[in-house]
C-alpha cells in the first residue's frame, strides 16, 4: 500500500483554513485597489471637482443603493450634509432609499423598480448630481433611475462592480471596480467614497480664482 494510501490527507485545521481565507480575501482586495489606484484616480478628482461646482452653486446630490451599497451611499451623503474632515458649510445631499416612507409607498404602488425613479422625478433638478451605487451594475430599480435622472437633465455617475454592464451604460460616467467578489467591490467602493469626499473638500476649499465656477445647470 503507498504512503498516500495508507496516509490520506486531512482536512485544515479550522482555524488554518480561516486564516487561508482572510489572506485571500485581502490579496484580493490589494490587487482590486491596485487596480483602482492606476485607473481611477483621475475620474474620482475629476468628479469631486465638478461635485464641487455643482454643490456650492446651490445643486444637490442625490443617491441610491440597494443593501449594503445603499449603506455606501447614505455614507457619502452624511459626510457632505456634515462633514468628512475639515470643517465647512453643509451641503444638499439626499439618500434616496432612507426615505423609507416614500421607499414603500412607491414600491407598493407603482412596484419595486421605481421606487428611485420616482424621488428623483421628484427632487431632482438640471444640474444636480445622481450618484448611484451597485456592485452588480443590473439593479432594474437603479437604472429606471438614471434613465429618469438623464432625461431630467441630472449628471448621473455610477460606482459598479466590473464592467461593462446595463447601470455603466445607462450613466454618463462610471467607476467599476474589477474584483471577483461582491465584498471586494463594496470595499473598493468605500475607499473611492473616501476619495470622492477628500477630493470635493480640497475643491470647494481652494481660493475661487483657482477653480472652475459654474452655474448650477452647466455640470456638463
Amino acid at each position: 500500500m503507498s504512503d498516500h494510501a495508507a496516509h490520506p490527507a486531512q482536512p485544515a485545521h479550522p482555524a488554518q483554513a480561516a486564516l487561508d481565507a482572510a489572506r485571500l480575501h485581502c490579496r484580493s482586495l490589494e490587487e482590486a485597489l491596485a487596480r483602482f489606484r492606476r485607473h481611477d484616480l483621475d475620474r474620482i478628482a475629476d468628479w469631486g471637482g465638478r461635485l464641487a461646482d455643482a454643490l456650492t452653486a446651490g445643486g444637490r446630490l442625490l443617491a441610491a443603493g440597494n443593501g449594503g451599497s445603499a449603506a455606501q451611499a447614505q455614507h457619502l451623503t452624511a459626510e457632505l450634509v456634515g462633514r468628512y474632515r475639515r470643517e465647512r458649510r453643509a451641503y444638499s445631499a439626499i439618500s434616496l432609499h432612507a426615505e423609507t416612507s416614500s421607499v414603500t409607498a412607491i414600491g407598493n404602488d407603482y412596484g419595486f423598480d421605481h421606487v428611485y425613479a420616482r424621488q428623483v422625478t421628484a427632487h431632482g433638478r438640471p444640474g444636480d448630481v445622481l450618484a448611484l451605487l451597485s456592485t452588480s451594475g443590473r439593479s432594474a430599480n437603479l437604472i429606471a433611475a438614471a434613465g429618469t435622472a438623464r432625461r431630467a437633465g441630472l449628471r448621473v455617475w455610477a460606482l459598479t462592480g466590473r464592467g461593462p454592464n446595463p447601470l455603466a451604460e445607462a450613466a454618463h460616467e462610471a467607476l467599476c471596480v474589477d474584483a471577483d467578489s461582491t465584498a471586494t467591490v463594496q470595499e473598493v467602493h468605500l475607499v473611492a467614497v473616501h476619495l470622492l469626499c477628500e477630493c470635493f473638500d480640497t475643491a470647494v476649499s481652494a481660493p475661487i480664482a483657482r477653480r472652475t465656477v459654474t452655474t448650477h445647470g452647466s455640470l456638463s
